[in-house]
């Protein structure tokens, strides 16, 4: 936010909070990061904002794009897609799909998440968009409205390309898009098992397997990426999401995951810093047919927060002073900060809570004298 030379800035709360530097814990992982599955706000990360080769990552922006055609009805689960020989002759991960065929939509989806399917994201690509340049284009486009700025994306399975990258920050982003955005086709990424051309094979992800309220997302692996996890749990009704890439193993792939979900999950709890409706404060207004507004907030803001040590949190409102009428009711006119140890400042958007209309000629006269003197 952009802060005008007359800024007012209103300490709302300190109070001893718990945060001890979440940089202080260690990974083998080349890049991580650890989010709140609400906010999206980081509670731990190690270089996130290096590119690296997502690997079968990458089908993860492939799903977001069939999800958004399922979702406006331009595709069904019953449509039938044709499978090309450059699909079928695809290698690496395979659902086993035959050139020539036609297949369900909704059995290629599975291929594509729960059998990381290089061909059914291949066959997906060129069914949608006619080729998987045209799809990569797509790809591209919709990481660009997302804001992922790290990302670029040559091709739909995840292939080695060099122009093929992501962050992990980036992939935490479009992986809570994909959950919040799509909660009706979500369910894919929970499921175990998936059998096709009696040919079962079991979901990649291996914290589905252990007891920690994991539902999805999905691995990568590639020679120069190393084994790659987009990993996703709830416990207590709070959601965390984490992105680990450059493990040297499956093995070592699925205890990092599982012992930094844990960590996280241990470590951090939520706290309610406001409630829906809740005024922070009066604006002066200038020029205004009300010599105030309430600051209002929105909605319930509620953040996770290191538990361990108590310290130093700081929450500021902050906006310019007098707001200049006319404003809306629920418009944005100030900002909530978040400031602690530890973790990067979140900001939270506060609204007018009523509207203010432009004060009448003579006022508007009376009141441009007054700023004069």
């Amino acid at each position: 936010m952009t802060l005008l030379p007359r800024l007012a800035v209103v300490a709302l709360l300190l109070v001893t909070f718990a945060l001890r530097p979440a940089a202080a814990l260690e990974t083998a992982a080349t890049t991580a990061i650890l989010v709140d599955g609400d906010t999206g706000a980081a509670l731990f990360e190690k270089n996130a904002d290096e590119r690296i080769p997502p690997a079968s990552m990458t089908k993860l922006m492939t799903a977001y794009l069939i999800f958004e055609r399922l979702k406006d009805k331009r595709l069904s689960l019953d449509d039938k897609l044709p499978v090309s020989e450059k699909a079928w002759r695809m290698e690496g991960s395979k659902m086993w799909i035959e050139v020539g065929e036609q297949v369900r939509v909704e059995d290629m989806l599975r291929g594509l998440i729960i059998q990381s399917g290089n061909d059914a994201a291949v066959a997906f690509a060129e069914g949608l968009a006619g080729s998987e340049a045209a799809f990569a284009e797509e790809m591209n486009k919709k990481a660009a409205e997302m804001g992922l700025t790290g990302s670029h994306f040559a091709n739909a399975s995840g292939w080695p390309d060099p122009n093929q990258y992501m962050t992990a920050r980036d992939l935490a982003t479009l992986g809570l898009r994909l959950i919040h955005d799509f909660p009706e086709y979500y369910h894919f990424y929970s499921e175990t098992e998936f059998t096709w051309a009696n040919i079962k094979q079991p979901n990649r992800n291996p914290l589905l397997y252990k007891n920690i309220g994991a539902d999805g997302l999905k691995t990568g692996h590639t020679n120069e990426a190393g084994y790659c996890l987009a990993g996703t749990a709830v416990q207590n009704g709070k959601r965390l999401l984490l992105i680990i890439t450059g493990m040297d193993s499956e093995k070592s792939r699925a205890e990092e995951g599982e012992r930094l979900l844990t960590w996280g999950f241990r470590e951090f709890a939520s706290y309610k810093l406001f409630a829906a409706g809740e005024v922070l404060d009066q604006a002066p207004v200038f020029m205004g047919d009300a010599d105030s507004v309430p600051l209002v907030v929105p909605k319930d803001i509620e953040l996770q927060m290191l538990r361990s040590s108590r310290a130093e949190m700081k929450v500021t409102l902050r906006y310019q002073s007098p707001l200049v009428a006319p404003i809306a009711q629920g418009q944005e006119v100030a900002v909530v900060t978040v400031e602690a140890p530890g973790l990067k400042p979140v900001d939270l958007p506060i609204v007018a809570g009523q509207a203010v209309g432009e004060m009448g000629l003579i006022g508007r006269m009376i009141e441009g004298v007054k700023s004069l003197l």
